[in-house]
C-alpha cells in the first residue's frame, strides 16, 4: 500500500472522510470485517478449548504483541527485553515473523542486529520451526517471539502485549474497517500489559486508559513505558548529541506504523520540523524513492539537518541526502512505572535457568 492510499484508508476507517462514496466504502470494510472476526473468534476457541495444538521447546519463550498493527513501538521493547537476558549471559534469539522481509532481513531484523550484534534475528512464518532451530543450532537458551500475541502455536511462557497510548484501540474495530486484529478483550491472555508512549498522553487519557484495560483484563499488571531518543546516529556509525537539534530546522521522513510519534518526538527534541514525510511501514526505498527524496532535499535550507528512523537508515544505509547529513534518532525504552514488576516477570519467565 502507498502512502497516499494509506492515508486516504486511515481517513475513512477514522470517519475523516465524509461523503457518499467514504460511507460506502465504510460499509464495505464493515462487511468484510464480519468473515474476519468469526475466524478470528473461532481460532481464539479452538486454542482455548486444546482443540488446536500448541507446541512447546524446550526453552522458555517469552511473546511481545499486541493487538492492532501498526507502530506500537515493539522493536525498542524487543530490545529492552533481550538486553536484560544478555546482560544475565543468557543465550537470546528472537523470531518473528518478518513483514517486508522477502528479499533479506526487515528493518526491525537490521535495527536489532545494530544494537544487539550479539543477538541472532530468525525470520520466517514457521515460529515453531524457527523454535527449534534456534535451540538446536545456536544453542538458544531463551526466546524472544516478536510479534507473536496472535501466534498460538507455539507456547509462551511469558505474554507481554504493548499498548500505545496515543491511539490504543486501533478505532474501535477489527480489521480491515479498524486496525485491531482481535477483540480487545484478548488482553485477558496477557501476563503484564505496557503502555507505551505515555509522555504523548495527557494525565486524564492516561488513567481512563488504565481503566479500560483493567476492566477488559482485570487482575493483568499494568505498566507504563516511553521511548526516550538517546542520540543521532549515522551510518557511518558516527553518533551526534541530541542538542544538535535543538532549535535547528529539520527535515524528516520514516516509513514506520505510527509517523506522528516519530514527528512529535523529533518536536520534544526542540526541533524545528520544517518538512516531513510519511512512507508505509516497513517501506522498502527504491532508487525512485532516493531520487526523489534527493530532489526534495534540493529545497530545503543549507543548514537544515535530515533525521529519520533509525529503521529507515538501516535500508538506506546513507551518510548524506544530497548536499545535507542523514542521521536517525535511536530510541530506548524507558519504563515509567511498574520496573520492578517487568524484571519480576522476566526473571520468574527464565526459571531455573538463570
Amino acid at each position: 500500500m502507498s502512502a497516499g492510499a494509506r492515508q486516504r484508508y486511515l481517513s475513512v476507517v477514522r470517519g475523516d472522510a465524509r461523503g457518499a462514496s467514504p460511507t460506502l466504502q465504510r460499509l464495505g470494510l464493515s462487511a468484510a470485517s464480519i468473515p474476519y472476526c468469526a475466524a478470528v473468534r473461532l481460532r481464539n476457541f479452538g486454542y482455548d478449548r486444546g482443540w488446536l495444538k500448541t507446541h512447546r521447546v524446550p526453552a522458555p519463550v517469552v511473546c511481545v504483541g499486541n493487538l492492532t498493527v501498526g507502530g506500537t513501538g515493539k522493536t525498542p521493547f524487543v530490545e529492552h527485553v533481550a538486553g536484560f537476558y544478555r546482560r544475565r549471559d543468557v543465550r537470546v534469539a528472537v523470531l518473528s515473523r518478518g513483514y517486508g522481509a522477502e528479499t533479506g532481513p526487515n528493518d526491525e531484523a537490521l535495527v536489532l542486529e545494530e544494537n544487539l550484534p550479539d543477538v541472532p534475528h530468525l525470520q520466517g512464518k514457521d515460529r515453531v520451526g524457527l523454535a527449534r532451530s534456534a535451540i538446536e543450532e545456536l544453542e538458544s537458551e531463551l526466546l524472544v517471539l516478536d510479534d507473536g500475541f496472535q501466534h498460538r502455536r507455539l507456547w509462551r511462557d511469558l505474554d507481554l502485549v504493548l499498548i500505545d497510548a496515543t491511539a490504543p484501540w486501533g478505532y474501535g474495530r477489527l480489521l480491515p474497517r479498524g486496525l485491531l486484529r482481535e477483540p480487545p478483550r484478548g488482553l485477558r491472555r496477557a501476563h503484564l500489559i505496557a503502555l507505551t508512549r505515555c509522555d504523548q498522553v495527557n494525565e486524564a487519557d492516561k488513567a481512563r486508559l488504565r481503566q479500560e484495560v483493567a476492566r477488559l483484563a482485570p487482575g493483568v499488571p499494568v505498566i507504563e513505558t516511553t521511548h526516550r531518543p538517546v542520540e543521532l546516529v549515522n551510518s557511518d556509525g558516527a553518533t551526534a548529541s541530541l542538542e544538535t537539534l535543538r532549535g535547528r530546522a529539520v527535515a524528516a521522513f520514516c516509513g514506520i506504523g505510527n509517523p506522528e510519534s516519530f514527528r512529535r518526538t523529533l518536536t520534544d527534541c526542540g526541533a524545528d520540523v520544517i518538512a516531513f514525510r510519511a512512507y508505509p511501514d516497513h517501506h522498502s526505498y527504491t532508487r525512485a524513492d532516493v531520487d526523489d527524496l534527493r530532489a526534495w532535499e534540493r529545497g530545503l535550507p543549507s543548514d537544515c539537518h535530515v533525521v529519520v528512523t533509525q529503521k529507515d537508515l538501516v535500508k538506506l544505509r546513507l551518510s548524506r541526502l544530497g548536499d545535507l547529513p542523514l542521521w536517525s534518532l535511536r530510541i530506548r525504552l524507558h519504563v515509567e512505572t511498574g520496573a520492578d514488576e517487568l524484571e519480576s516477570r522476566l526473571e520468574m519467565a527464565l526459571g531455573d535457568r538463570k
